[in-house]
């Protein structure tokens, strides 16, 4: 199931913890998972949220590749192919299986470009990233750390459930990110979003609006907080 162009781009408008709130209201089983509980590291924290379907992978880059050249660049176009297909934007959302993860930079300069011209709005990876300058304009970063090296780094599956920063993510799972972490929305509450946000704002702002008032106290708070409003 793929949603329209308009929902996307509305749920684009939002930040990730306005999500993660709505979520509580229209998926409330959902308290306690689908979403990142480890801290990554984000160069562009600046750009907007990102709203996309997984497109997910393996990696690993410890050990040189086992498969002559023409086998190698047949697994690596075959990721291509998948990062390309079906329904858009896409996240592609990649777990370093090393241990440490990030010895070797899957992201750089040219997966970055490669990506986005392939639909990608950025990447969500427990590895590394490197040349941070120069990598595609706007596409959003969110790693579990820098590094300067490639390494022995090659897609090892692709389009397989993985993990990363504690999300545990789907092939085609709908994914909103921006610089406080990634959550999975799931597509049948989708279309609920927007409204339980406008209800969650609606009460946010009689609370923040008297705090800015002269004489607001803890008994003023009291009396507002009747309908549990969000955090």
């Amino acid at each position: 199931m793929s949603l329209t162009p308009e929902l996307l781009e509305q749920l684009g408008t939002f930040d990730t913890p306005t999500i993660c709130n709505a979520l509580e209201l229209v998926a409330p089983e959902r308290h306690g998972y689908g979403f990142t509980t480890v801290p990554f590291f984000n160069p562009r924290p600046e750009l907007p949220a990102i709203v996309g379907y997984a497109r997910t992978a393996k990696i690993r880059a410890t050990k040189p590749e086992v498969f002559d050249p023409a086998e190698a660049t047949a697994m690596r176009l075959a990721y291509y192919d998948y990062v390309a297909s079906g329904s858009g934007p896409t996240i592609t959302v990649i777990e370093d299986v090393d241990t440490p993860a990030g010895f070797g930079a899957f992201w750089g300069e040219v997966n970055t470009n490669i990506h986005q011209g392939l639909g990608s709005l950025g990447v969500i990876t427990n590895g590394s990233i490197r040349d941070i300058p120069d990598s595609a304009e706007g596409f959003a970063l969110m790693a579990g750390k820098i590094g300067p090296t490639h390494a022995w780094v090659r897609v090892e599956a692709h389009g397989v459930p993985v993990s990363v920063h504690g999300m545990d993510v789907e092939p085609d799972d709908l994914i909103h990110a921006d610089q406080h972490g990634a959550v999975i929305i799931p597509i049948e509450v989708a279309e609920q979003i927007p409204d339980a946000v406008a209800d969650i704002v609606a009460k946010e702002s009689v609370l923040i609006n008297a705090s800015r008032q002269p004489g607001f106290n803890a008994a003023v708070l009291r009396s507002l907080m009747t309908d549990g409003p969000g955090h």
